[in-house]
């Protein structure tokens, strides 16, 4: 009799233990050019805590859509505004914890063996001619945020009616960034953390400021957020993870909770 009582508790821990496992868990669905900074937060807030961070990384545009459909995501970190906007009218996030925690820039990029090194981008400016035969790597300029920021430089510029036809539209940032490094494109509109991790690119200029909205990365927990998400969140405002984002080249946009 105790042997099987013995038993039904083993069987019983047994079962729970996924559930436990469960809960030690998070999900994060952030912007692809966040991917490096957060897999390094990632490490050490599981170091910290014992609680994993899965994270989901794409173009703002596509995650917002996946929660929409109902992706279990505890929180999500969008490249610009509009997606977050998006989501807050769907009522899928918590409007009390979104706060605007990073900017960043937009740059030029050319493959590190291109001939350009230092290109003045100003009013007039013929992104166009520049290309030549080549075509310009940008995310998808109808949805993802480096795209959209990318065509609104371009058309304050007055550069976007010659450089449109010669457009290689990706799925997200770092996939431009990828045409450009892997030699595809000579050259490539995004972010300058991007540019920053990819050896096998260079900056050959910078997109004045005022040609394109304020590059912003709000974050927030999602309405299905377990109640541990709470603690990451304010761990991605920490200054543990300002210096991080700053190591990447982020701009961080609010004085540190801890």
């Amino acid at each position: 009799m105790l042997k099987r009582t013995a038993l039904a508790l083993f069987l019983a821990t047994l079962a729970v233990l996924p559930a436990r496992a469960q809960e030690k868990s998070l999900v994060i669905f952030a912007a692809a050019s966040m991917k490096n900074a957060i897999d390094d937060i990632g490490a050490a807030y599981q170091k910290a805590t014992g609680v994993q961070v899965k994270a989901s990384l794409a173009a703002s545009s596509a995650l917002a859509k996946q929660i929409e459909q109902g992706a279990p995501a505890d929180i999500f970190a969008s490249a610009d505004l509009d997606w977050m906007d998006y989501l807050d009218k769907k009522t899928l996030i918590k409007k009390d914890t979104r706060v605007n925690l990073l900017g960043n820039k937009l740059v030029l990029i050319a493959p590190k063996e291109s001939k350009l090194d230092s290109v003045k981008i100003e009013n007039g400016f013929d992104i166009a001619k520049l290309a030549g035969d080549g075509r310009i790597a940008v995310a998808d300029v109808r949805a993802v945020p480096a795209g959209k920021y990318a065509k609104a430089a371009l058309e304050k510029l007055g550069s976007w009616a010659a450089a449109e036809p010669k457009l290689a539209s990706a799925e997200n940032v770092r996939a431009a960034l990828a045409l450009v490094g892997r030699g595809e494109a000579p050259l490539g509109i995004v972010y300058e953390t991007d540019a920053k991790i990819e050896n096998n690119v260079k900056i050959v200029g910078h997109f004045p400021d005022g040609s394109y909205p304020p590059i912003t990365y709000p974050v927030a927990l999602t309405v299905s957020a377990k109640p541990e998400a709470m603690q990451y969140l304010n761990y991605l405002r920490s200054n543990i993870a300002k210096t991080i984002f700053e190591t990447y080249g982020f701009t961080f946009l609010i004085k540190p909770t801890s």
